[in-house]
Order: C-alpha cells, then structure tokens, then sequence
C-alpha cells in the first residue's frame, strides 16, 4: 500500500488515485440515477428500438465515453462492452485512471446483475476488432448501439500490402501560424505560446488520427460480423467551437479530422442502409454525430488556448445557470436525442442537420459569447482568478484521475493493484 498523490506533466497526470476515481464513477452514477427515476429503471416505452439494450463503446474509459457507459446501464439497464487502451498497475506504480474507472464501474453494474466487461487495447487494431466481435458474439449476440469516443495521438494501420504505417496527430492551425494564450494546468498560471501553420501532411495525419475513418471501419466489420441489430443506432462525439477558438479548432488540423467523422458519419448511414442487418433508413439516420460543449477532459487540456477558453466559458455559464458537466450533456443527449422517451422536460434536441445533434447550444449562445470574449479581453495575470473559473478548471481536471475528491483521505495508504 502506498500514499498516491497527483504528478501532473504538461497536460497530463502520471499517476492515478484507485479510490479517487471510484468517487468520480460514483459522481456521474448519482447524476444518472437523479435523471432515471433514482436508480429505478425508468417507464420504457414500449418495443426494444426506444432504449439501447446491448451497447459497444469504444473509448469507454474516460470523458463522453465512460459517461456513455454509465448512463445506458444505470439508466436503461443495458449490458456494455467497452474497447480501451489502459494501464493496470504493475508493483507500485498505479494503473490508469481509465483501467480503474473501468473496474469500479464493472463492479457497480454486475451488482445490478448486468453484463459489463472491458477490452484493453489498441481499439485501431484489426486484433482488437475481431477480438471485440468475438467477445460480442459469445457474450452478447449482438448490439444495438455503438457509440465512438476515442481519442488518441497515434494511430498504426495495416496497408494492403501488408506494411505497417503510422500516423501522429498534430494540434496546429492551417493557412498561417498562430500565437495565443493558455492556462498551465499544473501551475494555473497564463502562459504564451507560438504555433506554425500545419503542413499538407500534418493535416493528413490528424485526420487520419483523429477523423472518420476508424468509425467507418469499427461499423463495417460489425456489419460483415452480423453482430449489429436490425435497430443499431451509432454515434459520435464531436466539438465545433466559435469564433473565441476557430484559430485553434474550427479552422485547424482538428476542424478538418471533425468534417471527416462527418463525411464518415454519411459512409456509415450508406453502410447500415444497404446492409441485410439493419432497416432502410426511414425518417431518421442510423449514425449521427453529436456536437458536445467544452468540458474538461485529457483531450481539452492539450489543445492549446482551450484551458483558458473553458475557465472563462465555465465562470459565464455558471453565472447563467447554464453549465452542464460531461454526464449531464450525455444524459441530455440520450433522453432527448438518441432516445427521446416522452417524459423529459423540454423541447428534443437540438439538429442542425439530419444526423447531427448539437449539445453545444448553450455554450454558443450570443449573449453567453459575448460576455467570454469580454472576459477574455480583460483577462491577466492579476484577475485570472477574479475573471475566470480556473480553480474549477484545475479541480475538475484532477478529478479525472481520482483527486481533489472531499470524500477521499489522501494522506491515507491505499491499494494500488485491484
């Protein structure tokens, strides 16, 4: 046993609190059980298509994700198979946030007499796809709702030759170079930083990384494996931005892996709609993309200008009333959107475009705009904390990986290996 404390390098934590992050499942477990009845399944309507039953989530970890899993669980009672590359501890050393995410979650749903396990790999890996179809196959049958959360900075695919290529990300503006302000997640301090315009190839790559085309392929050999449902329903997590973070996002490298998923998103509904497993598409699509607000995640705190983007957008929404954390937007999203039940309060989702949900409606209102880029104008030094939210920033980044927790004794000795 050993006391876990937080090492927080750059954007990332090295280290992960086992307790730390049952406290962080438990938080989102509460929210979903508020939102369905308390922890009673809620009145379904009729017919298995209204609610997701058996549910794959690839990047079922962390973030969206691992809020996704919960929520079709705790909320619907649906067995889950999550795909996810993690870490279990070795000696002292503690394992990933994700891997002990995953544990606490495993336990609380086989309490409630429900399937869950997790595969842990590399979810690019065609290994990894037959060994998830597999798995669905002796466990589940098939599944009904496949929802696409990965995020990753490399990925390695196979060619049809048989070689191996690799792609890396790159976080870069496109057209000409940038220069802007962030804030360092370890300190909590402004810090300045230069990027150069993003090469040909460097667009190529984020997109490879980072766009449609894993989603498409993840689909088709569920589709060719039969092991989708005649009602499958797909989405994935997308963010579009505004003007405060066009520069960085909506114009850059990860704008265009963001159109990708969408012309994928398009492949996807062509695949299904031909496919003898599922129905012609009728009066709605079968994948959609879901346009989410800016949270706090491992991804967000790598993308620069985001950090200090999100502590001023946090103090203005939270000032309106308007803030919703990760498991808010997903239970948002599945009893207005995915699945709509009749029940909640409130006009559906929001679409801007047939398969498109937008999540990110609150955030990019024009009042709560404008009151951001006026807070980001005034911004320094000496008022950072006065004029944004970067202590929630900080916290909420920590409790990702199971810190900052009131319920946790951090000075205490803990279990590293579960």
């Amino acid at each position: 046993m050993i006391q876990v404390e937080p090492k927080v390098r750059g954007f990332l934590c090295t280290t992960a609190h086992p307790l730390g992050c049952l406290a962080h499942v438990e938080a989102q477990r509460q929210v979903v059980e508020q939102g369905f009845d308390r922890g009673q399944h809620p009145l379904l309507p009729a017919g298995p298509e209204a609610r997701p039953t058996k549910v794959l989530i690839i990047g079922g970890s962390a973030g969206y994700g691992l809020a996704s899993r919960i929520t079709c669980a705790l909320g619907y009672g649906a067995d889950t198979l999550s795909v996810a590359m993690e870490k279990p501890a070795r000696g002292v050393k503690p394992a990933s946030a994700g891997w002990y995410n995953n544990f606490h979650f495993e336990q609380i749903a086989r309490q409630k007499k429900l399937y869950a396990e997790s595969i842990d790999g590399d979810a690019f890996s065609d290994t990894i796809k037959q060994q998830t179809i597999a798995t669905i196959k002796a466990h589940m049958g098939e599944v009904d709702l496949v929802v696409y959360s990965l995020a990753a900075p490399r990925r390695t695919v196979v060619t049809e030759s048989g070689e191996q290529r690799s792609f890396s990300s790159a976080i870069k503006p496109i057209g000409q170079a940038y220069s802007g302000r962030t804030i360092d997640t370890k300190s909590g301090t402004l810090t300045d930083f230069h990027l150069e315009s993003a090469s040909h190839t460097e667009i190529e790559h984020t997109v490879a990384v980072m766009g449609g085309e894993d989603w498409y392929l993840w689909m088709k050999a569920l589709s060719d494996a039969d092991v989708l449902s005649a009602n499958v329903k797909t989405v994935a997590f997308s963010y579009l931005g505004g003007d405060m973070t066009k520069a960085i996002y909506g114009a850059a490298t990860l704008g265009a892996a963001k159109e990708d998923v969408e012309y994928h998103c398009d492949r996807i509904n062509r695949l299904l709609g031909e496919s003898s497993v599922a129905q012609p598409l009728a009066q709605s699509p079968q994948a959609t993309v879901a346009v989410l607000k800016a949270i706090v995640t491992q991804s967000s705190a790598a993308i620069p200008s985001l950090p200090l983007y999100i502590s001023v957008l946090y103090k203005v929404m939270k000032q309106k009333g308007l803030h919703e954390g990760c498991i808010d937007q997903i239970v948002r999203l599945f009893q207005t959107g995915l699945y709509p039940d009749g029940r909640t309060e409130g006009a559906l989702c929001q679409m801007d475009k047939p398969f498109r949900f937008r999540l990110d409606e609150l955030e990019m209102r024009a009042d709560v705009q404008q009151d951001v880029a006026r807070l980001w104008s005034e911004v320094d030094e000496s008022n950072l904390h006065q004029v944004t939210d970067v202590a929630s920033y900080q916290q909420d980044f920590l409790r990702l990986f199971g810190f900052e927790w009131p319920s946790i004794d951090y000075q205490q000795a803990v279990e590293v290996a579960l």
